[in-house]
């Protein structure tokens, strides 16, 4: 167990990005009025590199972007190492050259085994085969030879859940279908390292969970090494005793996943603002482009207090028509475990039927708010509940602060209470209760428990929050 699978040594990638003319995207053609706008941009931009004494930029200007820089780390045989970092961090870059498919620019890599990849829901499919096909495809890719393909063939099928559908060409499998039988070919096919980012959020949570048991399964008692990258801090907790914080390129924080994440979540900083925007947060690769997550608008007072009243509205965008629309709210605690959900659907079972794109709003309300005073961040989902493929989905998309509100007991202040206190009633048959002795408890915010005496024998309704 002491082998080295994986050394990464000055690790460094460069790319070049060229400034196009205009500091516009790609087009098809260029006006008349392109061309005076560049002219007089391009002059502008040498009149205040005169005055600022520097010499001025050219037409076509190459700019140098570093996605990593001197990267170093060691991962042993049958170790679970966790990535994580905000979007543009560098964790793509660095799983993608560690399975080979880009070239780094400096430092050097140092695999030990076979490497095994999902980096996207389909990698390494050839879209006109069937899934049958590409399951041999993706063996032959691993350098398997067909008796040990066929050996395993049954338990990838099995695992994915795709009889029905084996002989069909994967062009017409959903997105959930893709990472399915993409995941059970890259577990089942044996790779001595399994490279894994960020797709276990398609699916049902079911699956979710056979592809976490699968890779803790692959380490612990297989040996093998697992490199996993994921925005749900719960599941890196639980998945992965070591993490890596990526943060522009460079190694932040490399050690303990608890201490990882404690630092990673506190750097990150707090929502206070009324109307969130969503279109440029990171999301997982997949989900297709039909439905687009716009903003959330609080429609309460900030920041959110235990107990009282919580307004927001949800803005998204559709590219056709659709029916059975369901929004899904996921409430994590600081250490990205998902403790508390919001579903449309258990709103009298009600899915409204879109009939034209366009941008639509939903509001959400909560009588009581249920979370005690700490920080907590959204996984929110929009989507056709019965078609596959046909949604988004932004995890940890915002961070949001509850405070104590007018009725919060002094004890829910405390780090040693649980996240989420519901309400409920309580009826107390008090025929034959008699005063007994009060049980010594420290004081709680600096109030001292009293004991409370019945003589009357009544039944009293009780609710607390």
């Amino acid at each position: 167990m002491s082998e080295v699978a994986i050394a990464v040594e000055n690790l460094s990638k460069r790319y070049f990005i060229k400034q196009t003319p205009g500091g516009g995207g790609r087009s098809r053609y260029t006006a008349l009025r392109d061309v005076v706008g560049h002219e007089l941009l391009c002059m502008a931009r040498k009149g205040i590199a005169i005055a600022r004494r520097r010499n001025a930029p050219r037409d076509g200007e190459i700019e140098e972007f570093w996605a990593l820089k001197d990267v170093n780390f060691e991962v042993r045989r049958g170790e679970v190492l966790g990535i994580i970092g905000r979007n543009g961090a560098g964790k793509s870059t660095l799983l993608k050259i560690l399975s080979r498919i880009t070239e780094p620019t400096e430092g050097r890599v140092q695999l030990r085994g076979r490497v095994g990849s999902l980096l996207e829901v389909g990698t390494g499919f050839h879209p006109e085969l069937t899934g049958r096909e590409n399951i041999f495809l993706n063996g032959a890719i691993f350098g398997m030879a067909r008796r040990e393909i066929i050996k395993k063939f049954d338990e990838i099928v099995d695992f994915a859940g795709v009889e029905r559908f084996l002989d069909t060409p994967v062009k017409h499998y959903s997105s959930g279908m893709y990472a399915r039988l993409a995941f059970a070919v890259a577990a089942h096919l044996e790779p001595d390292i399994l490279v894994v980012d960020e797709v276990l959020a398609v699916g049902d949570a079911q699956f979710q969970q056979k592809c976490l048991g699968k890779m803790d399964e692959v380490s612990r008692r297989e040996g093998r090494t697992v490199l996993f990258v994921s925005h749900n801090m719960g599941v890196i907790q639980k998945l992965c005793p070591t993490s890596i914080w990526l943060d522009r390129g460079s190694i932040r924080q490399y050690g303990s996943t608890d201490t990882v994440i404690k630092s990673y979540l506190s750097q990150r900083a707090l929502n206070r603002d009324r109307i969130v925007k969503l279109e440029k947060l990171p999301r997982p690769h997949f989900g297709g482009n039909e439905f687009r997550l716009i903003a959330v608008e609080w429609l309460c007072d900030l920041p959110l207090r235990h107990g009282e009243e919580v307004k927001a509205r949800i803005l998204f965008q559709t590219r056709n028509p659709v029916e059975n629309v369901a929004i899904w709210l996921g409430v994590c605690d600081p250490g990205g475990t998902q403790i508390l959900t919001y579903d449309s659907d258990l709103s009298d079972l009600y899915r409204p039927n879109l009939p034209r794109a366009g941008v639509y709003a939903v509001d959400f309300r909560i009588d009581a708010l249920p979370l005690h005073p700490d920080t907590y961040s959204l996984d929110i989902f929009c989507g056709a509940r019965d078609v596959s493929g046909r949604f988004d989905f932004v995890p940890a998309s915002f961070q949001f602060e509850v405070l104590p509100g007018s009725t919060t007991p002094d004890f829910l202040c405390s780090d040693h209470w649980p996240s989420v206190h519901l309400k409920s009633r309580w009826e107390w048959n008090l025929s034959n209760a008699e005063p007994g002795p009060l049980i010594p408890t420290p004081a709680v915010g600096g109030k001292t428990p009293t004991r409370i005496e019945a003589s009357h024998s009544d039944r009293i309704a009780v609710r607390t929050d």
